[in-house]
């Protein structure tokens, strides 16, 4: 039905308006989160994002397999997929760019055929200065075309600021 993706830097307060823009939607709620707690900061981090989700919401834990995921879904759900950039920093090491790439087609795809509303919520990391490593520009490289394809197939893209939303806008 909808596609939201609202994008942005770190602490900027997209999840927060994910979970809001979402509970507004009047529909059963479902939480897909990529995040894996790999150190006791990242679980102290999803311990939080978790005490921010009203006993309502549904939580699917997939670090990999977004579109299976999205897919898994019950029709008319309302979800919330948080968050794209932990889901490349995921897959980076152990897939090529293009590959990664393939699968948020396949991954956006599957949330523009859904008949509920999904928000999608990925940081912005391409406004600071070039990485000194590889690694870090291929995430930097591979995270943006990510989020132009999920924007590319949404309904509606903000870009998120100090927990306000800016719309972004295609040039016709």
């Amino acid at each position: 039905m909808t596609v939201v993706v609202l994008l942005g830097g770190a602490r900027s307060g997209k999840s927060r308006l994910a979970l809001r823009l979402a509970e507004r939607a009047d529909a059963p709620l479902y939480f897909v989160a990529t995040g894996e707690p790999g150190d006791d900061e990242m679980a102290d981090r999803i311990d939080t994002h978790r005490g921010e989700r009203s006993q309502e919401w549904t939580t699917i834990e997939e670090p990999v397999e977004l579109e299976h995921a999205i897919r898994s879904l019950p029709a008319g759900a309302t979800a919330v997929v948080d968050c794209l950039s932990l889901w490349v920093s995921n897959l980076i090491e152990s897939r090529p760019g293009p590959e990664i790439e393939a699968a948020a087609v396949a991954a956006a795809a599957a949330a523009h055929a859904r008949t509920g509303l999904t928000v999608t919520v990925t940081n912005e990391v391409g406004f600071g200065i070039v990485p000194v490593n590889p690694l870090a520009r291929s995430y930097r490289d591979v995270l943006g075309r990510v989020n132009a394809v999920w924007v590319d197939a949404s309904d509606e893209a903000y870009f998120v600021v100090a927990g306000r939303m800016l719309q972004l806008q295609e040039i016709e």
